[in-house]
């Protein structure tokens, strides 16, 4: 985890030193947000993933890349590795605003304003970020729901919130917490 950790330490000082907004999300924003309620919760996660807007991609290649990470792209996803033969599983992986992650996604990623500023972190707030977790609503985005509806921060008040799609996928974690 402190690799992780030091990892998107770095990750945000070049984004801040470059003046590129952003958001952290995926699972060190569920990291975030669930550390807030109960750090005995927080689940560990080997990538970091970075909302940026598709104009910033450019300048955040050249930022990373005078910073030591190296651009590469895989199947579609911008990520940067620390070192040339690093896995994408330890990468920095770039979520872009207003993009579908995948063809079969319900609606585009959200923008990365507003934001929530943690204690050294900007992330989504928390109604965002639950919103991309059922976008998205791949098993460890179930997981990570479930750690956030474990702890109380989202709960069945909240399925109200979102489309009719969105609902149901909530819903069904709720009904049945252990498929």
């Amino acid at each position: 985890m402190e690799i992780v950790e030091e990892r998107l330490r770095r990750t945000v000082g070049v984004l801040e030193k470059a003046g590129i907004p952003y958001a952290v999300v995926g699972g060190n924003a569920v990291r975030i947000w669930v550390a807030q309620i109960d750090q005995g919760a927080v689940r560990a996660t080997n990538d970091v993933d970075i909302l940026i807007r598709p104009a910033d991609l450019n300048p955040l290649k050249v930022a990373m890349q005078n910073a030591g990470f190296s651009y590469r792209q895989t199947a579609g996803l911008d990520m940067f590795v620390e070192d040339e033969n690093d896995s994408a599983r330890n990468a920095v992986h770039i979520v872009l605003s207003g993009q579908m992650v995948r063809l079969d996604d319900f609606e585009p990623n959200p923008d990365v304003e507003p934001c929530e500023h943690g204690k050294e972190f900007r992330t989504l707030p928390l109604e965002k970020l639950v919103r991309m977790k059922l976008n998205s609503f791949r098993l460890k985005d179930k997981v990570h729901l479930l750690d956030m509806l474990q702890v109380g921060l989202i709960d069945a008040s909240w399925a109200d919130r979102f489309p009719a799609e969105l609902r149901l996928r909530l819903q069904g974690l709720i009904d049945n917490p252990n498929q």
